[in-house]
């Protein structure tokens, strides 16, 4: 009897580690999380199983644990989403950003920031969005989406962008809903006229598929650009999208602040309050340090921060996502808004609300940042240049559970399979 009362007395002590003693797959310690969607800014553990974000409190156990990351000292967020990227890359000539030489192929350049969700911004038309899927889509561990261009060749620059002829909203929507799995919505780039063609062709795309449009407005210094109010108003609907808001171009196209004053013009702020979403794209020429700091003085603050990724761009002002979220910091802006224009609006702009959060049960997408103090600068395409004490950089990536990409191995242990 009194070794039936130890062995029972022992199994009943088994179950009760067992409660505590859970087999994740990961668990972060110690890190500052920050998700928007959840209001959660606190230090704080998040264990992940199976891909999904199963627990998120203080002192997880990690007993039983597949691997355990010391997090403690960096920032846990959501993995970063970047909507406007060209991903469309190819060899095909006299092609630009549609299966052309200047796109480059996502894996290279999201992992290492803390990207796992990249939006090829107009690359693919509906005439070749079947070879982005197969040649980029496919192949990529990112997870990677597309505005689809209103231009059935796509974003192959010049003439093709100019011909209204081949912008045909019903095919374009048809497609999309053929490929929603991957489509966020349609984009209209580069279109040098005086005419509202392509605008409307895009938003009847986005009414027949239920998806927004993202806007990369004029660009043409041989006719007087149409005006953004007209277009915010009369044109766009709650939802879409205003991509290089912080763009100056010499007059190619109507600023967000004036060219002679100086000041923010209040019918941008009045747009985003009806639900234009307003985007930074920074790009090779479409960041300009007079049009950003002064909205942010008057108190405009962008929807979504995102790189406009190319051969060009990341090699000039531009870099990276973490470089424009330090250049923003550098601006006086708030972390926690920093973080949420790369994480949860962004989810909620291209209609992906699994995505840009860690709440429990969700997608266990998460990088993990040093904010590195020190003496940097931030400088844009002119050569204008502000300084900045802090500056984001990548200490880990995990997509859907799995660790992509570790800097300098803080994972226990250090397991990296491809």
């Amino acid at each position: 009897m009194k070794h039936s009362k130890l062995i029972f007395l022992f199994i009943s002590l088994f179950h009760v580690g067992m409660l505590h003693a859970q087999n994740y797959d990961l668990v972060i310690k110690g890190g500052r999380v920050i998700d928007a969607k959840s209001s959660l800014d606190g230090v704080m553990d998040v264990a992940i199983t199976d891909g999904k974000v199963s627990k998120i409190g203080t002192n997880i156990s990690t007993s039983g644990a597949k691997q355990v990351v010391n997090a403690a000292g960096m920032l846990v967020v959501p993995g970063l989403i970047d909507i406007h990227g060209h991903n469309f890359a190819g060899t095909r000539p006299n092609s630009y950003l549609s299966d052309g030489l200047t796109a480059v192929d996502p894996d290279g350049y999201t992992f290492r920031v803390g990207v796992t969700t990249i939006v090829d911004c107009g690359g693919p038309g509906w005439k070749n969005i079947h070879v982005f899927k197969q040649n980029i889509i496919d192949p990529s561990k990112t997870r990677v989406l597309a505005f689809m261009n209103i231009v059935g060749e796509g974003m192959r620059g010049g003439a093709y962008e100019q011909d209204t002829s081949d912008m045909n909203a019903e095919i374009t929507a048809q497609a999309a809903l053929k490929y929603k799995e991957h489509v966020v919505g349609f984009k209209v780039a580069h279109y040098g006229k005086r005419d509202w063609v392509p605008v409307d062709r895009a938003v009847e795309a986005g009414n027949i598929a239920g998806m927004p449009v993202i806007i990369d407005f004029g660009g043409s210094l041989a006719f007087a650009p149409l005006r953004l109010r007209e277009l915010f108003f009369d044109h766009l609907r709650p939802g879409d999208i205003y991509t290089h808001v912080f763009a100056e171009l010499g007059g190619a196209r109507e600023p967000v602040v004036d060219y002679e004053t100086r000041k923010f013009k209040p019918f941008v702020k009045e747009a985003q309050d009806r639900g234009i979403v307003f985007d930074v794209g920074y790009g090779g020429a479409s960041f300009d340090f007079r049009q950003a700091i002064p909205s942010l003085e008057a108190g405009f603050f962008p929807n979504t921060i995102s790189t406009d990724l190319h051969k060009g761009s990341m090699n000039a002002a531009m870099k990276d996502i973490l470089n424009i979220m330090s250049t923003f910091l550098a601006m006086g802006a708030d972390l926690n808004k920093v973080i949420e224009a790369t994480t949860w609006t962004p989810a909620k702009v291209i209609q992906r609300d699994m995505l840009g959060h860690l709440a429990e049960g969700g997608i266990a997408d998460v990088a993990i940042l040093q904010l590195r103090e020190g003496e940097f600068g931030f400088w844009d395409r002119n050569g204008y240049k502000i300084p900045g004490n802090r500056r984001f950089e990548n200490q880990m990536t995990i997509k859907d559970g799995k660790i992509v990409y570790d800097l300098n191995g803080i994972a226990d242990p250090v397991v990296y399979k491809q």
